[in-house]
């Protein structure tokens, strides 16, 4: 997967400069970090809804979705997929790479340090959907 991935980052590093008119990536790119969240936090969205009503050939094809909408928002960030894997390998020393840390710092080991106060709370553009 490693491999998928990082094909997947050097495809958008390399559509990122393409015409908006035409690409896809090139057109989140040009309307910036707020509308490339707002997508991927859509595409995880479907990937929930699907995986609650049970769909899987919806959960994979989402994800794959959600899969390049964050790969999108890493490039913007300025962020790596190894940065990603370091932080997976950190983590899996600490607890097992099954778990997640844990966001209290009542529940850390003794060895990990909290963070001092916690990331701003970004308001991203919504638009109401009713679902029937």
């Amino acid at each position: 997967m490693g491999d998928s991935l990082e094909r997947l980052y050097q495809a958008v590093l390399a559509a990122r400069d393409l015409d908006p008119a035409t690409s896809r990536t090139a057109r989140l790119f040009q309307r910036g970090p707020a509308k490339m969240a707002k997508k991927l936090a859509e595409e995880a969205i479907e990937v929930v809804i699907d995986a609650v009503n049970g769909n899987g050939d919806a959960v994979v094809r989402e994800s794959a979705d959600l899969l390049y909408n964050l790969t999108v928002l890493w490039v913007s960030a300025g962020v790596r997929p190894e940065d990603v894997w370091r932080e997976m390998e950190r983590r899996e020393h600490l607890l097992g790479i099954a778990e997640k840390l844990p966001k209290s710092a009542v529940k850390l080991p003794k060895a990990v340090t909290p963070r001092v106060g916690r990331r701003p709370i970004v308001a991203l553009e919504t638009r109401a959907r009713k679902r029937h």
